[in-house]
């Protein structure tokens, strides 16, 4: 038996429970749960119980207890067989309803269950049911309510929902990335303007550029249109941005958003890749003029400055089996299918040969002078050379030596990959780099401890890794810029550790 207290406090607190109970006149409970043994009595209302785990409210509070250790009596015992589990999601409306239908009927087709919609209790939500294939047993009831993030996490923490999904990210590691978004400008199909900057982006979100033409496009006034502000996505933007649009339309989600777009030739949104229909995407640079594409590879990579992972968060308490189970589902190969079919980014590991990479290189020979040296352009040749750059890559939470959330999950991915063999005669490399400010010797001491603390986290994640088979650690600091670092997105693409893989043959240890 155990609680989310101490293993010391769990049988002081049930010996307890013992003792009141033998001295004590009975009670009518819902149930009454007996340790095996048959010394500890402990009786409660039953809240729920997932196939191994009962969780009861006792007189002396909330308890979770293994099955396996006691036996259940009273009427409200569940069938030990299969319980019916609940699965309230609630949160980011677009996300809801466009992605989690599918991976939960993946989800149910990877087992040999059946997915069936069911009618859902209110407008823009959505319900199901997961049940064995001849009907005769429901295993899981599934429902998707909109929420904006703190309803959303108020109902996590009151234990309403056993899901909240959600593109703001959290510190700490209970936030799960499912998917990739990326935020794209878009416009009217039949404006214009050629391209779009990301400084000049942001002050037009912002109000500070009102016309077409401080964006290089016809002399009209901007018309923005954005989501209402307490929506997920809104909050992320601002979050990215660090002012809220100063919208003049606002709408509830993001169709709403492109299909008014698309219908106002002067009109200027963000929005999501997967929800930019029918309007058009802006074609969008850095400061310095080189295109930022939201190609998956570069999505992946969060090399593009407006990518944004979705994520599951999981409640503080202990999941039904099934929903746990679904959690484990979302590392497949089925489920990065099931994320692509619904229009966003799967997080599938992409590889790109470094001779493709011309705009890194061109950034990486344009940056050369006193900081950069050609022995230093010298040096990251070399070991570019023949290799592949793998999508995973690790960022920090601002100001801290922690990855963040999303780095986290590639942090494991990673493991998994090396653990199962996938990297055979390939030799793994992190690559430390920096921004530009600062100086030099100190911005390439700093990428190399980035690159080996991303090494210690890897090891201490997978202890069963052989030291070889750690990737070597190598630190180039600002040599090789994904933007300029005149904004605060372009340095935050600059500072991060990324993956090579070169070829490697040299014998394995026997």
């Amino acid at each position: 038996m155990y609680s989310g207290h101490s293993g010391a406090a769990v049988f002081a607190a049930l010996v307890f429970a013992a003792l009141l109970s033998a001295l004590a006149p009975a009670r009518a409970e819902d149930v009454t749960l007996i340790s095996r043994e048959g010394n500890i009595v402990l009786p409660g209302r039953l809240l729920g119980f997932d196939g191994e785990f009962y969780r009861i409210d006792t007189a002396w509070g909330l308890l979770t207890v293994d099955g396996q250790g006691v036996i259940c009596e009273g009427p409200a015992c569940p069938d030990l067989t299969a319980p019916r589990a609940e699965i309230r999601l609630t949160g980011a409306p677009d996300a809801g309803m466009r992605l989690m239908p599918g991976l939960f009927r993946a989800f149910a087709a990877n087992r040999g269950l059946v997915f069936q919609e069911t009618l859902p209790e209110a407008p823009q939500s959505w319900a199901a049911r997961i049940q064995e294939p001849d009907g005769a047993q429901i295993l899981a009831d599934i429902s998707f309510t909109p929420a904006d993030p703190d309803t959303a996490r108020a109902a996590l923490d009151a234990g309403a929902a056993e899901f909240a999904l959600t593109l703001i990210g959290s510190r700490g590691g209970e936030a799960r990335p499912v998917a990739l978004e990326a935020l794209v400008p878009v416009m009217a199909p039949d404006n214009p303007t050629p391209r779009i900057s990301t400084p000049d982006l942001a002050r037009a979100l912002s109000g500070e550029v009102k016309n077409w033409a401080g964006l290089g496009g016809p002399d009209m006034p901007i018309v923005l249109h954005a989501l209402a502000p307490e929506t997920d996505m809104a909050r992320a933007l601002a979050e990215r941005l660090g002012t809220q649009i100063r919208a003049d339309v606002l709408h509830p989600d993001m169709a709403s958003l492109a299909s008014a777009v698309a219908k106002d030739p002067w009109a200027l949104a963000i929005t999501g890749r997967a929800e930019m229909a029918p309007a058009t995407a802006a074609p969008l640079t850095d400061s310095c003029g080189f295109p930022l594409l939201p190609l998956p590879v570069s999505v992946k990579a969060e090399d593009y400055p407006l990518a944004l992972p979705v994520f599951l968060v999981p409640p503080p308490r202990r999941l039904p089996l099934i929903a746990r189970e679904f959690l484990e589902f979302l590392a497949t190969p089925q489920a990065d299918t099931a994320v692509a079919a619904a229009g966003y980014i799967d997080r599938s590991v992409e590889a790109a040969p470094m001779t493709r990479d011309g705009l890194r290189l061109i950034n990486a020979i344009r940056g050369a002078g006193a900081d950069v040296t050609l022995a230093d352009l010298k040096r990251l040749a070399e070991v570019m050379d023949g290799a592949d750059r793998l999508s995973l890559t690790f960022r920090f939470e601002e100001g801290t030596s922690e990855l963040d959330a999303s780095s986290r999950e590639n942090l494991a991915q990673l493991a998994r990959l090396i653990g199962s063999g996938q990297f055979p005669a390939k030799a793994l490399i992190f690559a430390g780099f920096s921004d530009g400010t600062g100086d030099a010797a100190a911005n390439r001491a700093l990428s190399s401890e980035r690159a080996e603390r991303v090494a210690q986290d890897l090891a201490a994640l997978a202890p069963d890794l052989r030291p070889e088979q750690i990737p070597i650690v190598e630190g180039f600091g600002e040599a090789l810029p994904m933007a300029c670092d005149e904004t605060a997105i372009g340095r935050r693409l600059n500072r991060r550790v990324e993956l090579w893989v070169v070829p490697d043959f040299t014998p394995a240890p026997l």
